[in-house]
């Protein structure tokens, strides 16, 4: 341990790293060899022991649910290296994962299988690396398909190779900021393409062979031999492989020159900025936490990577989104499931933390002197929480302690989202998928040891209006206070702004209005009046009034009221999104006691659902994007499912070996996919499925599908009027 704490003091000899794949392409079992290499798992179990799935649902399913942090020593060219190392999920329900980790990473392994190639989620957390700025490097993995399944002779293997790193460039063309674009493209000359297999061990880049004399026909010669393990002897997977991420990954004193400025808009110039871009281990302690664990002994563990700064066993620190200064318990390096204790970790590691309940995956944590900068840049995730099911104990005495389990739950991943209807006392879980939720249940489970009943899944769907509305009046219930607003639906840029965190409501204000007119086409006036901004559904409250006297008094209660508008719409009950709110002007009584919150927030709510409900209110329902690769003769089976499930075909391609059909289907009609897919091919389709965008329902259906939700919710079965809301004028 000494050696480690040697080692962390030299940024130059650290790299933090992670597998990045699409589900089922071979992170894990690749980890394994890793893991062999550093000494910590049995060649004999490795590439079967899925060392790092150590929640049991992991190795029952065969599939990675949460990212795993492992620290591995390993020497390369006369000097020692620490390689902080996390195994991430492939699977779409937990790309949230893959989120959080990127933001400790600077450099990427990503696993492609050599016959699937490219696909929808290779795709997906190669864009992500991007937006983080982590640097990638492939591993093409299962070379043993090539010969065994395909039979290809060595120039086909060959070419399939430079098919693959063809595509896997196409994605860092289309992602990468324009300055990285040429510098991160992968070059099979340069060795920065690993190929091999990870459950036989062995894996080999084109210098490494070059070096040795060894063709691809003595690769298949070895499998027609059964002398692969010689070849795993010979070129062991984890020297090829770390080799490869030392060589060309970049060390965090690097990388943190060039990922700074994108993940922190603090003053690059002052002495914080200036330690942050060179991992100063003197400078002030600033950490980024990636994500919070509960260990049933010690309590909540937050995980993060230190910036800047050593952070020691006893130190103080402060949370800057929670405003909390609590004291460090321990410290602590990752080993997979286990967690080592040490005195100290300095800039540039990866470090667990005892003692700081109340910070979250995505906070920054400070020395106290500090704590005035600014936190590092929100984590934005690409899937939403779209369905849902309810959970209700067999005994209701049971109910707090589910839900305190739930709420932990959602501290550990929180694209997981809990909800108490307050009314009906039933606790919503929703999450990013079906699979997303089975797992989040038997997790449950586990900790509780308690029986409930989990209901069908449902989807959540998003209330939006799709043209503008006359100004409404809005009263308060004793009639003294008097608002009037209008609403409107927000564009797809400023949309986009939002959710990409461009666009916040805790930013500078004149900023935030000058890129929403630079960008959005925004009227100045009206963009210097935004109130509030739902970060969370994506809407906007503008104020448009001028000398209203006592507004200022109640304008916490009004932006409270949109708040509490915009969490469930007139419609059905479900969130808002995309729309734009106006308070045109107001009428306010003089006496305080008159007009407090629970006179203003319903005169805004009813004001605010009445302009709604004559703006052509509509659903909006979640779409998947999904990509099947199939054999040529099974397009039209494939292709019909899609169609029958209301799904739209994007676009369809041949490659050397099948076709790929990519198309859109609403999340609604994706439940018994699987099963019509698979028959309709006869087993011969792989697919994968992701959130894409939210898209109004079809016209033909909106009403039958709001009457089915209002229905399953209690409400009235009719749909809902303007007069529902306000008195005629």
């Amino acid at each position: 341990m000494e050696d480690v704490m040697e080692i962390m003091r030299h940024p130059d000899q650290v790299r933090n790293v992670g597998t990045l794949a699409h589900v089922d392409h071979g992170k894990t079992t690749t980890s394994d060899s890793l893991l062999m290499g550093a000494g910590l798992l049995s060649p004999k179990v490795a590439g079967k022991a899925l060392a790092l799935d150590y929640v049991e649902i992991e190795q029952l399913r065969q599939m990675t649910v949460k990212a795993a942090n492992i620290s591995l020593y390993f020497e390369y060219g006369g000097k020692p290296y620490l390689i902080n190392f996390i195994d991430t999920p492939g699977h779409v329900d937990f790309t949230g994962h893959v989120t959080r980790s990127l933001r400790v990473m600077d450099g990427a392994l990503v696993v492609v299988d050599s016959v699937e190639g490219v696909m929808t989620q290779t795709e997906t957390v190669v864009r992500q690396a991007m937006e983080e700025l982590v640097r990638p490097v492939l591993f093409i993995n299962k070379i043993d398909r090539l010969i065994k399944e395909l039979r290809l002779s060595p120039n086909e293997i060959m070419q399939r190779i430079v098919s693959i790193v063809k595509d896997f460039n196409g994605l860092i063309d289309m992602y990468a900021p324009p300055e990285f674009k040429d510098k991160w493209k992968i070059s099979v000359d340069k060795g920065q393409v690993a190929l091999g297999s990870a459950l036989a061990k062995w894996g080999i880049t084109i210098p490494m062979a070059a070096k040795a004399g060894i063709k691809f026909s003595n690769i298949i010669d070895a499998y027609e031999k059964d002398a692969v393990g010689e070849l795993a002897q010979e070129f062991p997977l984890h020297v090829t492989l770390l080799t490869m991420l030392i060589e060309h990954t970049p060390p965090p004193n690097v990388a943190q020159r060039y990922r700074i400025p994108k993940i922190w808009k603090g003053d690059l110039n002052s002495d914080i900025g200036k330690a942050l871009l060179e991992a100063d281990p003197n400078g002030p302690t600033v950490i980024a936490v990636s994500k919070v664990n509960k260990d049933p002994h010690a309590g909540l563990i937050a995980t993060g990577r230190v910036f800047s700064g050593t952070i020691h066993e006893g130190d103080e620190l402060f949370v800057l989104g929670t405003k909390v200064q609590k004291r460090i318990l321990q410290t602590y390096l990752y080993m997979g499931p286990n967690r080592v204790i040490v005195p100290a970790v300095s800039a540039g590691n990866i470090v667990a933390l005892l003692g700081i309940d109340e910070a979250r995956a995505g906070d920054t944590i400070v020395a106290p002197q500090i704590r005035e900068i600014p936190p590092f840049e929100k984590l934005r995730y690409i899937s939403e929480p779209v369905v849902t099911v309810a959970i209700e104990p067999k005994n209701p005495n049971d109910l707090a302690k589910i839900v305190e389990a739930l709420r932990d739950l959602v501290i550990e991943d929180p694209t997981l989202s809990l909800k108490i209807d307050e009314e009906t006392g039933q606790v919503l879980l929703s999450g990013v998928g079906t699979l997303h939720l089975e797992i989040a249940t038997w997790m449950l489970k586990e900790r509780t040891k308690l029986d409930f009943v989990v209901s069908q899944p449902l989807v959540r769907f998003r209330e939006t209006v799709r043209v503008k509305s006359q100004v409404f009046e809005g009263k308060s219930p004793n009639k003294h206070n008097k608002l009037y607003i209008s609403v409107e639906p927000l564009d797809e840029t400023t949309i986009g702004l939002v959710q990409m965190g461009d666009v916040t409501e805790d930013m500078d204000a004149k900023e935030r209005a000058r890129i929403l007119r630079d960008k959005a086409g925004w009227d100045a006036d009206e963009a210097r009046g935004i109130w509030a901004i739902d970060e969370t559904y994506v809407n906007i409250l503008i104020d448009k009034t001028s000398g209203i006297q006592h507004l200022r008094e109640i304008k916490d209660y009004i932006v409270q009221g949109f708040r509490w508008s915009t969490g469930a719409g007139p419609l059905a009950q479900e969130p808002v999104r995309g729309v734009k709110v106006v308070l045109h002007d107001a009428t306010i009584h003089e006496d305080p006691a008159h007009r407090g919150p629970a006179q203003i927030m319903p005169a805004a709510k009813n004001a605010m659902f009445a302009a709604m409900i004559s703006a052509k209110p509509t659903l909006l329902e979640p779409l998947l994007l999904l990509e099947a690769k199939t054999t040529s003769e099974n397009i039209g089976p494939v292709t019909s499912v899609i169609t029958r499930h209301r799904g739209r075909i994007i676009d369809v391609s041949q490659s050397e070996y099948m076709v790929t059909v990519k198309g859109e289907i609403p999340v609604i009609e994706s439940f018994n996919l699987s099963d019509e897919l698979r028959s309709a091919a006869s087993g011969r389709v792989f697919w994968s499925l992701q959130f894409s965008r939210w898209a109004p329902v079809p016209e033909s259906i909106l009403t039958d599908l709001v009457m089915k939700v209002r229905e399953r919710k209690g409400l009235p079965k009719e749909m809902p009027k303007v007069e529902d809301y306000i008195n005629a004028l």
